[in-house]
């Protein structure tokens, strides 16, 4: 299975801590990584079919934190779909005038609805066909840009259905919020006043958030696995979706 990370806060902010984290459990996710950076309605997005401990796109992004308040990164280990480029996560599409971009862990059989609309796969995985229907059935939802809590409810809605025909752990975000959906495995961590010292889970690295940020900063991170070890991560249920916004969780009924 593939690994996911993903960030939401309400102030630009510098993943590298995490995704230092993610790139070096990159060993047996060797297959392919991506990560993608929301600023305002744009994105900046790398990917590479070698391993995040190997690319030198994965080394450019190290030497390059970018700040942002929405980040969704992936690492791969192929279970449907060649190693190629066109087959790495994340995926991007543009939906209502803005990017969407989605990453998924897991392993779906038999799910290939029909796609009618302007939403198409270019690869060969379950996971890019399962975003493009998504897509699809989001457009047929809402006639023009929902409300990130009506967009909370269609999800709720639209994503068990593909969840039903496998393990469906993704991450979503337009840019303005932060979903994830748990089918097998996905925990979250919560970070705000007063930061403390952080360390790697994967790694003696640690670093102390306190003197990196400032009382008013709040920060969620959403891992496959918990990325340090002296935090409180909270397992998300399956079938659970959650929606972050500006460092926080939403409630929707």
């Amino acid at each position: 299975m593939c690994q996911l990370l993903g960030m939401n806060a309400n102030v630009p902010t510098d993943v590298m801590f995490s995704f230092d984290g993610l790139a070096r459990r990159a060993d047996e996710h060797r297959d392919g990584f991506g990560i993608a950076f929301f600023e305002d309605k744009g994105l900046r997005t790398f990917v590479d079919q070698h391993s995040a401990r190997e690319s030198p796109v994965a080394a450019l992004v190290r030497r390059y934190p970018i700040r942002s308040d929405n980040v969704i990164a992936h690492i791969r280990k192929a279970t449907q779909g060649r190693i190629a480029l066109e087959n790495t996560h994340p995926f991007v599409r543009e939906l209502w005038g803005r990017y969407w971009v989605f990453a998924h862990n897991g392993d779906l059989r038999g799910f290939r609805p029909r796609l009618h609309a302007a939403f198409r796969p270019v690869g060969d995985t379950d996971s890019e066909h399962a975003f493009c229907w998504l897509m699809q059935e989001l457009a047929k939802s809402h006639a023009s840009v929902p409300t990130v809590d009506e967009l909370t409810l269609t999800l709720r809605e639209l994503l068990p259905q593909p969840a039903a025909h496998g393990s469906f752990n993704l991450l979503l975000s337009n840019g303005q919020a932060l979903w994830a959906f748990c089918s097998t495995k996905l925990h979250v961590v919560e970070r705000a006043h007063p930061f403390g010292e952080a360390t790697l889970a994967d790694d003696d690295v640690s670093v102390d958030f306190a003197a990196l940020t400032t009382p008013d900063d709040r920060i969620v991170v959403v891992a496959t696995e918990p990325m340090t070890c002296n935090e409180r991560w909270m397992a998300m249920r399956p079938g659970e979706l959650r929606a972050f916004s500006r460092g926080a969780p939403l409630t929707v009924h």
